[in-house]
């Protein structure tokens, strides 16, 4: 089994907590080079992982002939130019979420992977929901009947306050069309169901500029501070969303599944806890997880064993990529135009 080499793209929160350590703690894995947003954070992660190279710049990652595969923990407006040159120079790709600025870019990314089969492009997964994702498979076909409708709530109140200070996931030119924890909640609900086909969306902007601290200056506010969806899945049921980072003391993530024989309610934060009532029942009781149906994270473990041709990428592939990427492209010109948006989707 020869070593993979990985080229780190990003070094921020998410990659020190989760992919630099998962990737390390693979067999016959290094991280081979660093390329961080400016010289100074690179040599600090440098020296912390024990990595060997330095660049200045993604560019000269992606090219380095002695590396496999590049981990990218950019913000989204990177996502795409550099899977689209790690591809061409024969770079298996894991890459944070979401998957890009728009559709747009989604779909170039999935169709640079499709003209290169051989190498691996895997999404990181949203982590909401994963715990219990093979349970909830389970009582959908067995317990809760016919889905009738559904339920998407995650709020928090980050931006409730108009002098808080810009943060990147509200930057349009950094974030794209991504909009609060939209993606990142619906993700896991279509592991489950079906996506939906149709959507009727409206959103707010409470606070239109917020300082950035880094510019010094006023900006606009490129996301929504509050979202609300209706949707129509293929089975006609109907689900409906709620998003905000302004509300206070609102729901954090949850998932609602309610079908003609029963209820089924993940809430995803902060217990990670899984409830169930059926019909003739007098109230919900929480659903025990038990550890052989328990699913942890091993999402870097999945890219080198998928590299080696070990398994597929079922956490997180470019085709439901895609999908997601589409639907929040969706919910913005629904809200846009005040029309219905029918979804059709290419991957």
């Amino acid at each position: 089994m020869d070593t993979i080499r990985v080229g780190m793209i990003g070094f921020g929160a998410n990659t020190r907590l989760r992919h630099a350590p998962g990737l390390l703690a693979c067999p016959k894995v290094t991280l081979e080079a660093v390329c961080n947003r400016s010289l100074e954070s690179s040599q600090k992660a440098a020296k912390e992982y024990n990595i060997p190279k330095i660049y200045e710049s993604w560019q000269q990652v992606v090219e380095d002939s002695t590396i496999d595969a590049i981990c990218i923990g950019t913000w989204p407006y990177m996502h795409c130019p550099i899977t689209l040159a790690a591809f061409e120079n024969g770079k298996h790709v894991l890459t944070e979420a979401r998957m890009a600025m728009d559709d747009n870019e989604a779909r170039q990314m999935y169709a640079a992977s499709q003209q290169h089969p051989e190498l691996v492009a895997q999404i990181v997964p949203s982590p909401l929901g994963m715990r219990a994702h093979k349970v909830v498979q389970q009582y959908l076909a067995t317990k809760i009947g016919e889905l009738r409708e559904v339920v998407v709530l995650g709020t928090n109140d980050a931006f409730a306050q108009s002098g808080t200070p810009l943060h990147w996931r509200q930057s349009g030119p950094y974030s794209g069309i991504n909009m609060l924890a939209l993606g990142i909640i619906h993700e896991p609900l279509v592991r489950w169901i079906t996506d939906p086909i149709r959507v009727l969306a409206s959103t707010q902007t409470f606070t239109p500029t917020r300082f950035n601290n880094e510019t010094g200056q006023q900006e606009p506010v490129g996301t929504p501070d509050s979202v609300q969806v209706i949707t129509e899945l293929p089975c006609g049921a109907r689900g409906i969303y709620h998003m905000s980072g302004v509300v206070h003391h609102g729901p954090g993530p949850q998932i609602h599944l309610y079908g003609s024989q029963g209820t089924l309610k993940y809430v995803m934060a902060p217990d990670d806890k899984l409830y169930f009532g059926a019909a003739s029942d007098s109230q919900m009781e929480e659903v025990n997880v038990s550890e052989d149906l328990a699913v942890s994270w091993r999402v870097e473990e999945e890219f080198i064993n998928a590299i080696r041709g070990f398994e597929q990428i079922e956490f997180n592939n470019f085709a439901k990529g895609v999908r997601y990427m589409e639907f929040t492209k969706a919910v913005e010109q629904s809200a846009l135009t005040g029309q219905t948006v029918d979804l059709q989707y290419s991957a």
